[in-house]
């Protein structure tokens, strides 16, 4: 019997992939991953969809901003919050802070020399 070649992965996945991947004629090899393993693996995959939606075109942003949506979901319930207090946290921080309606870049900043 011929073995297939194994194409490793090790990331974080969304529930209906393994499924996916069977219905498309491979094998999956996938585990659970526990409390302590599962927050690092959604934060890894927070950069992972971050870069996707900086190098994304016009016709994909929507569904990266969508996968980062979800990952910040699956995050925000994983740490114990809910959505309303996360954005209550965010409209805190608005008001403190402001937001990015500006678009402001910083370029520096000069300490004045005192004499």
């Amino acid at each position: 019997m011929a073995q297939g070649s194994r194409i490793p992965y090790g990331k974080l996945v969304r529930d209906r992939i393994p499924e996916i991947i069977r219905a498309g004629g491979e094998i999956p090899e996938i585990r659970v991953l526990g409390p302590d393993d599962f927050v690092p693996a959604l934060i890894a995959k927070l950069h992972e969809e971050a870069e996707e939606l900086g190098s994304a075109g016009a016709a994909e942003v929507l569904g990266e901003l969508a996968d980062l949506h979800e990952v910040l979901a699956a995050l925000t319930a994983a740490l114990g919050f809910t959505a309303a207090e996360v954005e209550a946290a965010a409209a805190r921080k608005r008001a403190e802070r402001g937001g990015f309606t500006e678009r402001l870049w910083l370029e520096s900043t000069t300490r004045p020399h005192h004499g």
